[in-house]
């Protein structure tokens, strides 16, 4: 689904909410999971455990003129339920578009997983000009999903 700022995919995968989000809550394992193609590897990160902290990764796309890092900043947390971050350009404050992972369990053996890129709150005309929202496609998030559904059952 959808709409002027933001992009929102979800799927039901056949594993339990705990091992989805073991998955998301370890920025290791994101290259691995991203659909873009933008993401290369990790340059600073822990296990995500609160709002407030922050994961570098090595990322390329020519949106950016080639090889670039992001900070991410967590804006969301709740075990097995909700993770969210910001990102920007590293050394920068975010500018306004958010990741967010919404997951539900739906027994024990599966979980339904919301994924929402969302950039309303970027207001940087140039910004909103070089970028040409939205920069990842439906089908790119729906392909990270499928990616997280594999990486998940591995877990």
């Amino acid at each position: 689904m959808s709409d002027s700022t933001s992009v929102t995919v979800e799927r039901v995968i056949d594993v339990p909410v705990n091992q989805v989000f073991d998955v998301l809550s370890n920025p290791m394992r994101h290259p691995a999971l991203d659909g873009s193609g933008f993401v290369r590897s990790v340059d600073h990160a822990d296990r995500i455990h609160n709002v407030g902290e922050v994961f570098t990764m090595n990322m390329a796309g020519p949106h950016m003129g080639g090889e670039y890092k992001t900070d991410n900043h967590v804006t969301g947390y709740a075990k097995d339920k909700l993770l969210a971050w910001q990102t920007a350009p590293a050394g920068t404050e975010p500018p306004g578009w958010e990741w967010v992972w919404e997951l539900e369990s739906q027994g024990p053996d599966s979980t339904l997983v919301r994924h929402t890129y969302e950039w309303s709150r970027v207001t940087d005309k140039d910004l909103l000009d070089k970028i040409k929202f939205p920069l990842v496609s439906e089908e790119q998030l729906e392909d990270t999903l499928s990616r997280l559904a594999a990486e998940a059952a591995t877990n």
